[in-house]
Parts: C-alpha cells; structure tokens; sequence
C-alpha cells in the first residue's frame, strides 16, 4: 500500500531504508484526548513512528522510505530565478540592514524578558544565509513579502548582491504558472504564496486518485 498500490505510492514512488518494523500499540486504550495527553511519555522522546506506515485497529507498520527521485529532474532554487535586469530595484537588500538580517538569521543563545518582566532563556539555530541555490526551497510563508528584515524570508544571492524573491518566482516555487497572483500588491501576492500548496504535489495526487476510481 505504501511503496505499490496506495494512492500515494503510486504518486511517489519510494524504497525501503530498513527492515519493516511491525508492532502491536501497548496501552493505547482510551478517548482520543486520553492518548494525545500519554501516549509514549513514558518512553524515549523519539517518536515510535517512521516516515512511513498506516494503521488499522490499533496496531500499525511503520517503516523508513526514501524517495525515488531522479537528481536531474529535482527542482532547485536556481531553476526558478529570473534575470537580474527583471528584478525591480526594492528586492535587493539595504546595505544599512545587513546586520538585522545577518542577526535574525543568525543562531541565538540569549536571556529575554515577556511584557510582565519575566525572564526566560531563547535559543534558535542558525538559518543558512543566502539560501543556497542548488537545493530545494524551504517552505514558503504568509509572511514572506515586504522589505523588513525577517528571519522567515528567502534570500538569495544573484551577481553577488543579495535579494528576496519577487512573487513570479514564489509562484514558481509553488508550481503555479508564471504570473497567476498578477493585479494586487507584492506583498499580498507573496502572501497568498504562503497560504499555498506545491500544486504539482496535488496533481500528482490527484491524478493517481483518478485512476484508482
């Protein structure tokens, strides 16, 4: 079902890393609110689940897979970047900025305090800064337009000068046509950007449905 006749696996091909594990829940009993609060608490923090696998009355095969991608058919963010002269001059990013994005994208370890003056410690990793343009993109978010600084955005370097993506290459991050958000603001086209799916997924998806129907 998962590697051959499911739905899905007929959409995404896969192979198995490891040997399947097949196992039979303990103690799951109980209302749905009843095992999101205690299921696997008391064990390891690492999740009994693999990335792949069903279930059905309460017990479940999960195993790891990876995908069988061809490497020359995977779409990187350089395949979507358009030419410099197209870019419109607000997407390059202020010099006079450099340090907040170099800091917002950057890994923190520091003592903050919330509006009623508790102090508690904050600590994220490191963002890769520019993105790297021979990988996939990283997802897409609401916020992703506009020019203020932000630890979220996409930020690429083009002819060595650094840049967010303009809304024709979000939508084709996305798999939309090339200029499916025009006639309202960047800002907005960027959002509905972010509130997307990758259609190409849904295509997929849908057209292995089709079939089984």
């Amino acid at each position: 079902w998962i590697l051959e006749n499911g739905i899905l696996g007929k959409a995404f091909p896969s192979s198995i890393m490891e040997s399947p594990l097949i196992s039979k829940i303990e103690g799951i009993e109980g209302s749905l609110a009843e095992i999101t609060e205690n299921f696997n608490t008391e064990k390891s923090s690492k999740s009994p689940f693999m990335n792949a696998g069903f279930m059905n009355s309460r017990e479940y095969l999960t195993f790891q897979v990876e995908a069988k991608n061809d490497p020359e058919k995977q779409m990187t963010i350089k395949d979507i970047l358009q030419p410099k002269k197209n870019i419109p001059k607000e997407f390059w990013l202020d010099e006079e900025n450099m340090d907040k994005w170099q800091y917002l994208k950057g890994a923190k370890k520091e003592k903050r305090k919330t509006k009623k003056g508790y102090e508690y410690s904050y600590n994220e990793g490191a963002m890769i800064f520019p993105d790297k343009l021979d990988r996939p993109s990283r997802t897409i978010i609401t916020g992703e337009g506009g020019k203020a600084p932000s630890r979220f955005k996409h930020v690429v370097e083009q002819e060595g000068k650094l840049r967010r993506l303009i809304p024709e290459e979000l939508e084709l991050l996305n798999m939309f046509p090339k200029g499916h958000t025009e006639g309202v603001p960047d800002a907005k086209r960027a959002f509905l950007m972010g509130n997307a799916l990758v259609v190409g997924v849904i295509e997929k998806i849908g057209k292995s449905l089709l079939k089984l129907i």
